[in-house]
This record gives C-alpha cells, sequence and structure tokens, in this order.
C-alpha cells in the first residue's frame, strides 16, 4: 500500500507541475503578442520536410488520421474536429500536417492550408489552447516558415501582417520558454524552431546567437561520445538528427556558423544510425520506436555528410550482426532510467532480424498510439523476440504518473548487469547476458547468437540459470513451493505481419515464407515444447494493431537451469538473391 500512495503522491505532483507550466506559458504566449512584430522574412529557409501525399489527399477528403485515431469531418476545420486524445490534439497544433498538405500541393491543398492556419491565429494566438507549449511552438514555427509561400499565395496584406505578427509572438515565447521544455527531442525542437524563426524573420535575429549557444550545451549535455541519447530511441535519435541539420543548413545559408558541439554531435549520430539501420532501409524497432519516416533517414544520413556506421563499441547500446542480405539488430544495453525511461521498453537481449528487403523477426512495437492498455503491453518483455519467465518482465514497470493531460509509467527496477562477449574466432557471433531476472527468480539470462558470412543461418542458444550459490538458493526456495513446475518461460520469435508461417516436420519445426519468395525454417533442439500463436504489430499510422504470429518456445527450469538451442535457416532451394518490385504502401491503411 506505501508502494500505490507514493506512485500517487508523485502522480499528483507530476500533474500540478503540469499546470504551472501550462499557466507560464500561457502567460508567456500573451506577453510575447505585445512584443515588436516581424514585418516580413530577412532570409527564408529552404523546405526541408517531408509530407506523404497519400496523407495529404485523405486531409483534403476530410479523414484525419492522427495518434491512431481516426476522425471523419468532411468540409470541417481541422480545430472543429472531436478530440479522442490529448496526443491527438497536440498532433494537431504542431502542424506537421503541413508538409503532408504542401505534398499534394495543389488547390485544394493551398486552401486546406490557408483555412486551418489562419484559423488556428483567430483561435489560440491569445494564448489560448494547448499549443503553446516550447516542443509545439518549435515545431509549428518551422512549418509554417517552411511553407509560407503555400500560406500567403493570394491572401490579402492584413492576413500577411497577422501571419508575421503571430511569427513573431511564438519567436519571442520561445526565447523565454525554451528552458521549460523536457531534455532531449522537445528541447531540441524548441531549439530549432527559435534558430529557424531568428534567422528568417525581421527584428528576430538578436535570438539566433543565444539559442545557437544553448543549442550547443544541449548536444554536449544529451548526445553521448558514441552518438546516443539518453531514451535510446533509434527513431528519436533520427529526429533528433534531423533537427541539428535542418539547424546547420539554415545558419549556413544565413551566413552564421553552428556552434563547435553541434556540428560534432552530428559526426557522432550519423555513424550510430547508420548502425541500427536494416537491409531493408528501415530503423530497428526498439524503446517506442518506429522505421522512421519514409524518407527521412536517407535525408539526414546524406544531410549529415558522414559515411560508415558505428563501429567497436555498441550503437547507443544496441549490436549489429550482418552478412550477406542479412541484419540482426540486439538490445544489448541496459533500459532508460528515470523520465527517459517514459516510453522504455523491457526488451534486453531482444532483436530483430531483416533479409534484403523482407523484416522477419521483429518486436511488437509501440503501443502508444493505441491508446494507454496497448502503450503498456508493448512494453512488456512478452512483446519482444527474447525470453521471458511466466508471468515476469526483466525490468518492471513502476505506476503512472499524471503529467499534462496524459500519464506516463517509468521503468522502476531495471537489469543491473548486461553485457557482450564478442566471439573474434568468427565474424557475426557474440554471447550476451543479464540478470534481470536475479532478484525475483535468482535466474540470469544468457543469449548467444551467430549469424553465417552469408546471411543464410542464424543459430542462437538461449540459457536461463542461477549462476551464483545465492541465486541457487533462491531458486531451491521457488523450488520448494513448486516443485513440479519450477520456472516456466517462454522464447519468443515474433513474427512480421507479411511473413507467412506454419509448422512443418509434423510440429518439429516452423516454415517462414517472405513475400520475396524466400524460404526459412525454425528448428530446436527439442528441450522445449514448440508453438506457433498470435501475436500482434504495432505500427503508427495504422488505425489498428496487425495481426501476426509468433513462434514460441515453451520451457521450464527444473534443475538450476535450462538451456534450449535453434536455428533459423534459408532454405536449400532459395536463391543467395532475389530481385523485389513489390513493395507495400505504408500510407494505404487508412
Amino acid at each position: 500500500m506505501g508502494q500505490r500512495h507514493s506512485g500517487t503522491a508523485s502522480g499528483r505532483r507530476g500533474g500540478a507541475r503540469a499546470r504551472v507550466s501550462g499557466l507560464r506559458n500561457s502567460m508567456a504566449a500573451r506577453l510575447a503578442a505585445r512584443g515588436r512584430p516581424a514585418t516580413g522574412f530577412v532570409s527564408q529557409p529552404e523546405p526541408r520536410s517531408i509530407g506523404s501525399f497519400a496523407r495529404g489527399r485523405q486531409l483534403i477528403a476530410g479523414n484525419f488520421l492522427f495518434a491512431g485515431f481516426l476522425i471523419e469531418g468532411p468540409g470541417l476545420s481541422i480545430w472543429d474536429l472531436p478530440m479522442p486524445d490529448p496526443s491527438f490534439e497536440e498532433a494537431l497544433h504542431g502542424c506537421a500536417w503541413l508538409d503532408d498538405l504542401a505534398a499534394v500541393g495543389n488547390r485544394e491543398a493551398r486552401i486546406r492550408a490557408q483555412d486551418w492556419v489562419f484559423d488556428w491565429i483567430t483561435r489560440f494566438s491569445a494564448g489560448r489552447g494547448p499549443g503553446w507549449t516550447p516542443d509545439l511552438t518549435g515545431r509549428r514555427l518551422i512549418r509554417w516558415i517552411n511553407h509560407a509561400i503555400l500560406l500567403l499565395n493570394g491572401r490579402d496584406r492584413a492576413a500577411a501582417e497577422g501571419f508575421f505578427r503571430t511569427l513573431a509572438q511564438q519567436t519571442v515565447f520561445l526565447s523565454r520558454r525554451w528552458k521549460s521544455a523536457s531534455p532531449g527531442l522537445p528541447r531540441f525542437e524548441a531549439l530549432t524552431g527559435l534558430i529557424y524563426a531568428g534567422v528568417a524573420l525581421t527584428g528576430m535575429e538578436g535570438h539566433v546567437g543565444p539559442a545557437v549557444a544553448a543549442l550547443g550545451r544541449e548536444c554536449k549535455a544529451t548526445v553521448n561520445a558514441n552518438g546516443g541519447i539518453p531514451t535510446r530511441n533509434p527513431e528519436e535519435l533520427l529526429e533528433v538528427l534531423t533537427l541539428l541539420i535542418w539547424t546547420k543548413e539554415a545558419l549556413e545559408a544565413a551566413g552564421r556558423r553552428p556552434d563547435p558541439a553541434h556540428l560534432e554531435a552530428i559526426l557522432r549520430i550519423a555513424p550510430t544510425l547508420r548502425a541500427l539501420r536494416h537491409a531493408d532501409g528501415g530503423l530497428a524497432r526498439f524503446h517506442g520506436g518506429g522505421r522512421g519516416l519514409e524518407g527521412r533517414l536517407d535525408q539526414a544520413l546524406a544531410g549529415s555528410g558522414v559515411r560508415g556506421l558505428q563501429t567497436g563499441d555498441l550503437a547507443m547500446g544496441f549490436a549489429r550482426l550482418h552478412g550477406g542480405r542479412t541484419t540482426v539488430i540486439v538490445d544489448a544495453a541496459a533500459p532508460p532510467k528515470g523520465e527517459a525511461s517514459a516510453n522504455a521498453h523491457a526488451s534486453t537481449l531482444a532483436f530483430e532480424m531483416t533479409s534484403g528487403r523482407r523484416p522477419m523477426i521483429v518486436n511488437c512495437g509501440s503501443g502508444a498510439a493505441f491508446g494507454r492498455e496497448w502503450h503498456r503491453a508493448g512494453r512488456a518483455t512478452a512483446s519482444h523476440s527474447t525470453l521471458a519467465i511466466d508471468g515476469f518482465s526483466s525490468s518492471r514497470l513502476g505506476p503512472e504518473r499524471s503529467f499534462g493531460k496524459g500519464a506516463r509509467a517509468y521503468l522502476d527496477a531495471i537489469p543491473s548487469e548486461v553485457w557482450m562477449r564478442e566471439d573474434h574466432d568468427g565474424e557475426g557471433s557474440a554471447l550476451f547476458g543479464h540478470n534481470g531476472y536475479v532478484a525475483t527468480h535468482g535466474m540470469t539470462h544468457l543469449r548467444a547468437l551467430s549469424l553465417s558470412p552469408d546471411g543464410r543461418v542464424l543459430e542462437g542458444e538461449d540459457t536461463l540459470g542461477a549462476m551464483s550459490a545465492e541465486d541457487r538458493r533462491k531458486f531451491d526456495q521457488l523450488l520448494l513451493k513448486d516443485p513440479l513446475n519450477g520456472v516456466p518461460f517462454k522464447l519468443r520469435f515474433h513474427l512480421h505481419p507479411d511473413a507467412d508461417a506454419q509448422l512443418d516436420m509434423g510440429g518439429a519445426a516452423v516454415s517462414v515464407a517472405l513475400k520475396s519468395g524466400e524460404l526459412w525454417v525454425f528448428r530446436h533442439d527439442g528441450t522445449a515444447d514448440l508453438t506457433l500463436e498470435p501475436s500482434v504489430y504495432l505500427e503508427k499510422g495504422r488505425l489498428r494493431p496487425r495481426a501476426s504470429l509468433q513462434i514460441v518456445l515453451s520451457a521450464r527450469v527444473l534443475d538450476y537451469a535450462c538451456q534450449i538451442g535453434w536455428t533459423l535457416a534459408k532454405a536449400q532451394a532459395t536463391p543467395a538473391a532475389i530481385r523485389e518490385t513489390d513493395r507495400e504502401d505504408t500510407d494505404s491503411d487508412l
């Protein structure tokens, strides 16, 4: 009861802080409106944000898909829609949808973009609404400046003056409130918006120098020596790199120099992102991140000017095995802690595997877009391709805490030891381990993985065992309570929805057929029971979770340790290289 009371008390404190911050933001927005307005552009940064033509067409048709919610409102202003969730409303106020309308670029798209932006000015410029936070304001400023030609085309002088007045108001607001943004991506968004506006708008140049210095300090504090960030979220790292490159290019176009720490951060991040990229071009999906927006990773890596990938050390805590056309990426470090763990997953030693342009072994992904229950379920160890003791995760979620209009749950207990040892005798082999189950069961998980040089065979061996005398005593105590069941656990291999799987060889193996025509066969050593069970694939931009399958090996520890060997091998009849012409339209599921 004491722990529950503590969580509730901290939740109340978090909610109170969020309310105070909201009041301060609203007051700062009203005060910023009294400043001298901008009268035009000194220079206008070239639009760099990439939108989706398909999503733009859906917006024009009145289908609004944000944060996993679809609202149909033909003819409605975007601000008159019912708001099903705070995350939906925040997505509207960030105005990233302007990228999608600009991707369409016709008269209908221009009318929608102008109507909705000038309607925002009418309704919210006085400091009202949830859009007055530093990160959303930074995101919105970038889009308004990027797409100013689209927004001002055909508008009269009074509308243009109101537009520039509101741009200046948001710039002054950011100059006063960027420090209140959470460290990490929200603060990078706020500072990027401030710099963008400072170099673009008349009368705002004085904000550039302090913001450039602040961005340099933030790069030093947030981006570590190996190019990683505290959340260990690959997609978030991509967004940070994108913002840093946009800011660098905007400053250089205006004849200004970025802070040295800013440039050094780009040089560190780019090789790490390359190491987190699968053979199909998408990012590994860990700790709340997805594959990345279409084209965003290519654009960011090209803009960085950095070639090559992270070598030697782990890439933000992830290990990469590569052979032929196959990539395997393993979560080989402890999960994030504290505030950085708000979206972190209990995914230690989980891996993803891609063959050519086809994902095969995946993690379920982030369920944040599908509501609170899916968000929590997606963070559990059972939603990842790794070993989990029945009913337990390798890291434990704490109580939910209020945060603004929503709630967050941090990881309360994580493995204290996570390690990796490469096998230098054979390229593509490594041994991993973590002690996330020692406190509850006296059990350590060891995972050995070996990918053949041609990428056709992945061999694995997973061990759950009591390693020390103290661990064995804890296990003995558990065994006394239930000597027949011991410690039951499962090895899960979640399959991508496009992978067609079925039991084979009388239930002793699983055949996995990819859309490319490749056929892979999963086998095991007989220690565990093999089943093929339902699973889900969670990704942003979808209305609902996608049905998929998972290969499950079930066993139990009865004598201090249990070891399971398995292989995933490409069938001999499958060609080494298959040309693919069929790719799924990622924007089609609306």
